[in-house]
């Protein structure tokens, strides 16, 4: 098939917005936040390799943080659900417009908008028809992310992030969503509720324009179902209750423009690529993506629940192989039960070709240990892998400098899989407190999380800073508080908060009740520099930081911790 300089551009700019569309997408979990997820409901473990502490020494424990210096607000926790909403939103208009290119849709925009055009009767009719048409579309999916939040509501959302069922669901779901785009079956809603909707549709003004919506919603479920099941998940997985709605918002903004758009200027439609085979490719290629996504969130459920199986060479080794499934598919060396026969090797599809294949041999460096900086925020923490050719950035292969004391640190076997290489850290506050005053050396708190997609970011981009890790490693007591852990504490420790009024069992609750109770936070990664008696330490760059997902500043942070260095040596 022959096409015009217009048409070919348009097609290509369609393709290549498909091939970023899963990397913006996923990169919107940057800006998620590890919420609060203490729940007694939730699953929790038996087995603590530690004696429970006396309650003599709880009760001095909570004495010494009542008699602490007040907190300094976080300034920066405050600003960040803004940039998580935004990062829904955008999650949604990209899901959006790539639901446009499905098969079930692309179609139906000339005949739709053709409708308009000549049933209205006159232009400014016309337009106002397509306009009703674009807000009963968003008026529909913003109610259904509305519906969500109400059912499930802010504490349940929370919990979804760091949920071991839920995420293990997520992942299976979107498992089905991708079997689904490549072939398989379709996922459709009952033929009735699409028949009763149509018949509804015949009905005059806006109320049959408004039906004719819902038509269109429910007949291309088969297409757009699992784009917005994965946009559902990645928003309620984010813990903010607007989530789904704002995803929502995001999703049918992109969906209602194209109608609303053409029906303004109908000789646009001229320039568009005919319906032909290439949108059941662009089903597969979703299909591909929406496999790899998966794969994040069953990383989750092995890293919070300590399966220590999912590793990050054999999650690599996953997103190679879909990645090299992909480029063949692209070039025509793969075929599926409903691809047109192709005769020749379009540009579009060699250029998509070429960045796949690019994208596979940059991670094949990462079997050996190479850290992939690009995408380490999404793969399972680097002290995963098996077999690691790299060295530590403070030139050790990343063994422990004292055995016999990291032996005696508290919930140390906990978090073998997320240790930074080269670091000793400890996992316990008040040894951490023993451990300052006995070395005359400050307290850095990381609070971190199994599944912190920004603190892994960091961890790589910016402990990984020769200077940095120089500072981490020899000027500070690195202490490490995972606030998603689900080890259950024993019941000597577990207690009643009096800042959220929840009863405390886990171990992650236990470091999430501190954030948030005494440094006013619950978004990780939060660093906090106290002295040895627990006072927080002040100068002029402040004694608390909260990163911008969006800007691992190396020298803002080194800034930081030398002023940490500087007000403990006053």
């Amino acid at each position: 098939m022959k096409f015009s300089k217009n048409r070919f551009a348009i097609r290509f700019i369609l393709m290549a917005c498909l091939a970023v569309a899963f990397f913006l997408t996923t990169q919107a979990n940057v800006y998620a936040k590890t919420a609060d997820t203490a729940s007694s409901s939730d699953v929790q473990f038996t087995s603590i390799p530690t004696a429970a502490d006396s309650m003599a020494a709880r009760k001095q424990a909570q004495a010494k943080l009542a008699k602490a210096k007040p907190p300094t607000i976080n300034k920066t926790a405050n600003t960040e659900k803004p940039k998580t909403l935004w990062a829904i939103f955008l999650a949604g208009l990209l899901g959006g417009f790539t639901a446009v290119l499905m098969p079930c849709i692309y179609p139906l925009l000339p005949l739709t908008v053709s409708f308009f055009t000549k049933k209205a009767g006159s232009r400014a009719k016309g337009i106002l028809q397509s306009c009703i048409y674009g807000l009963s579309i968003i008026v529909i999916y913003v109610a259904l992310g509305m519906i969500i939040s109400i059912v499930f509501g802010s504490d349940a959302l929370n919990a979804l992030a760091t949920n071991g069922i839920f995420n293990l669901f997520f992942f299976l779901l979107l498992v089905v969503f991708g079997i689904s785009f490549l072939g398989a079956f379709e996922i459709t809603l009952p033929s009735s509720l699409g028949n009763k909707l149509d018949a509804n549709a015949d009905k005059g003004g806006s109320a049959g324009i408004f039906f004719m919506a819902a038509t269109l919603v429910v007949v291309s479920f088969s297409c757009t179902g699992p784009i917005i099941g994965t946009l559902l998940v990645d928003a309620a997985s984010k813990g903010d209750r607007l989530g789904p709605a704002i995803g929502m918002l995001g999703f049918s903004v992109a969906l209602a423009l194209p109608f609303t758009i053409f029906a303004l200027f109908p000789s646009a439609m001229k320039s568009l690529p005919k319906s032909g085979g290439w949108l059941n490719s662009v089903k597969v290629i979703l299909g591909f993506l929406e496999l790899a996504f998966a794969l994040k969130f069953l990383s989750n459920v092995d890293l919070a629940y300590h399966w220590n199986w999912f590793d990050r060479e054999i999650f690599l080794s996953l997103w190679i192989a879909i990645g090299l499934m992909m480029g063949l598919y692209l070039i025509g060396k793969i075929k599926f039960s409903h691809d047109s026969d192709t005769s020749y090797l379009s540009v579009p599809r060699a250029f998509l070709s070429i960045i796949v294949f690019a994208f596979v041999v940059y991670m094949i460096p990462g079997l050996w240990g190479a850290p992939l900086k690009s995408i380490s925020a999404f793969l399972p923490p680097i002290a995963t892998q098996d077999f690691d050719l790299s060295q530590s950035p403070g030139g050790n292969s990343g063994g422990p400098a004292d055995t016999a004391s990291v032996k005696n640190r508290k919930y140390a076997g906990n978090y073998d899989r997320i240790k930074t290489r080269g670091l000793d850290a400890w996992y316990d506050y008040d040894q951490a407190l023993q451990e300052s005053k006995k070395i005359h050396k400050p307290i850095l708190i990381d609070f971190t999380g199994f599944n912190c997609v920004n603190c892994r970011k960091m961890e790589a981009n910016v402990w990984s800073n020769p200077q940095v890790f120089n500072h981490l490693k020899n000027d500070f007591v690195l202490l490490q508080l995972v606030v998603d852990d689900k080890a259950a504490l024993p019941a000597s420790e577990q207690f009643v908060s009096t800042y959220s009024g929840k009863t405390i069992t886990n171990l992650g609750g236990k470091w999430s009740d501190l954030e948030a109770s005494r440094f006013n936070s619950n978004s990780q990664p939060f660093y906090v520099m106290l002295d040895s008696d627990g006072n927080l330490l002040t100068d002029k760059n402040g004694a608390t930081i909260n990163p911008s997902p969006a800007d691992y500043d190396i020298a803002d942070y080194n800034k930081f911790l030398e002023s940490g260095i500087a007000a403990y040596k006053k």
